[in-house]
């Protein structure tokens, strides 16, 4: 049985970035009717891109 760990906000911070209106459109579709926020996609995307660029390196 897992363990129950009581989880760690992460500290963060406020940044401004001004994206193209269609990208906030189709990020804003996705997520329609989902229990998600436009930051959280957005972190979550980056993630995954910076994840993806350490593969790239290591091949």
């Amino acid at each position: 049985m897992a363990k129950f760990k009581i989880p760690v906000i992460p500290s963060t911070v406020n940044k401004s970035i001004r994206f193209p209106n269609d990208i906030v459109n189709a990020v804003e579709t996705a997520i329609k009717g989902k229990e998600c926020t436009f930051t959280a996609f957005v972190v979550e995307a980056v993630r995954v891109a910076l994840k993806s660029l350490d593969e790239l390196e290591e091949d």
